[in-house]
């Protein structure tokens, strides 16, 4: 992986390993007090959850910005990127983030009352997203390098999606997210946090988040924007 993740479960694991016929029973129990405590702290709040998860999105999103880049340079680009881009944006955020926000939220908000309008725009952004992530899964290949009118309408469809996600994903995390706290009873809103990671477990296994990252992390470096620094200016 490329992030570096070291936790106390992982000390612990190498301090059994290394020295087991040397480690008490009372160094044992201090040691799964303290996983169980760092447990407890790890916990991620729906809205932290769906925040980070608009992280992964805005990475994808500077992918997408490159290709437009690229496309009105008229410079060539390896459309397998940009295909596993897509993908990536279909497995993860239209089938999973999306989905956790239709299933979830969105119900619990015309139920309350409350920014049922916004609800509605936000699920019809939905809805164009994934008729756009088709059309852009679909331009993605070796003949869309090379032809002109392929290549427009694939720059179309690329520059339409980053313009609604920019302000689609600000308008949850700075109005959306932070009233559902206020709709919900605190025991409800823990819960779901339980069941956010029990399903993000389910379709990408353990740790998830985390190798979604990496994957987006090893597309950026592919076609080299994956070092920070270089957004700084000069």
């Amino acid at each position: 992986m490329d992030c570096n993740r070291v936790t106390r479960r992982n000390l612990a694991a190498s301090a059994l390993t290394v020295g087991a016929g040397l480690v008490l029973p009372g160094v044992l129990s201090t040691l799964a007090s303290a996983d169980d405590k760092e447990n407890e702290d790890e916990e991620i709040s729906p809205a932290e959850d769906l925040m980070r998860e608009h992280g992964v999105l805005n990475r994808i999103l500077l992918i997408y910005e490159e290709h437009l880049r690229r496309l009105d340079a008229k410079q060539d680009f390896d459309p397998g990127i940009l295909a596993s881009s897509a993908g990536m944006v279909r497995h993860f955020v239209e089938d999973y983030h999306e989905k956790l926000e239709e299933d979830f939220l969105f119900p619990r908000f015309r139920k309350a009352n409350k920014l049922v309008d916004l609800v509605d725009t936000l699920l019809a952004q939905h809805q164009a997203g994934r008729r756009l992530t088709a059309q852009i899964e679909q331009l993605a290949h070796a003949s869309a390098s090379k032809d002109e009118s392929q290549r427009h309408e694939l720059s179309e469809h690329l520059r339409a999606f980053v313009r609604m996600y920019r302000p689609h994903e600000s308008r949850e995390d700075t109005v959306l997210f932070p009233a559902f706290r206020g709709i919900v009873s605190k025991h409800e809103y823990d819960a779901l946090g339980d069941d956010f990671e029990k399903k993000e477990d389910q379709l990408f296994g353990e740790e998830g988040f985390f190798k979604v990252v990496d994957q987006v992390a090893e597309l950026e470096k592919k076609l080299g924007i994956y070092d920070l620094r270089q957004f700084t200016p000069k």
